[in-house]
């Protein structure tokens, strides 16, 4: 005969384990490369954020100084636009100033009421006043007035003679 097993112990159960087969404190896995651990942030640590930059003085000079260069060339560009060394023959050409060493010459559209003279010839080159004169009579048979331009990136000679409306 048997005897029935004493009360409060299951005959089955192994000694040392605590039920359900997991001990206490202890993740039920060991931790794997690349998997985020029990507990912490599901995708990593977060870098802080950058610190913006401040829009300094430097900056601002530099950028008012590149204006101001701009600013510069197209002035430039804008008062030798109409200066005598892009006069060309037929062009209609106005004198800005009474000086005759610096006449300051500039090309107008002939029906301008500013229209004083006609080009006539435009020969690159450095004269002198009286290769200036020869070389016109050459180029250009009845004019009045010689140009003469040098020591700048051009040197040339405009012929001229009045315009007549």
């Amino acid at each position: 005969m048997s005897t029935p097993p004493p009360q409060g112990q299951n005959p089955f159960a192994q000694q040392g384990q605590q039920p359900y087969g997991q001990p206490q404190g202890q993740a039920p896995y060991p931790p794997q490369p690349g998997y985020p651990q029990p507990g912490a942030a599901p995708y990593g640590v977060v870098p802080p954020e950058q610190p913006r930059r401040k829009v300094g003085f430097k900056l601002i000079k530099n950028v008012v100084i590149v204006l101001a260069v701009i600013g510069v060339g197209i002035g430039v560009y804008i008062s030798n636009k109409d200066d005598a060394n892009t006069a060309s023959v037929g062009d209609c050409m106005h004198r800005g100033s009474s000086s005759d060493d610096n006449p300051d010459l500039e090309v107008v559209k002939c029906d301008s009421s500013q229209a004083q003279y006609i080009v006539l010839a435009k020969i690159e080159g450095t004269y002198t006043q009286v290769t200036a004169d020869s070389k016109c009579a050459e180029k250009a048979k009845d004019f009045q007035y010689q140009y003469t331009e040098s020591g700048g990136s051009s040197n040339f000679l405009l012929c001229l003679k009045d315009y007549k409306k």
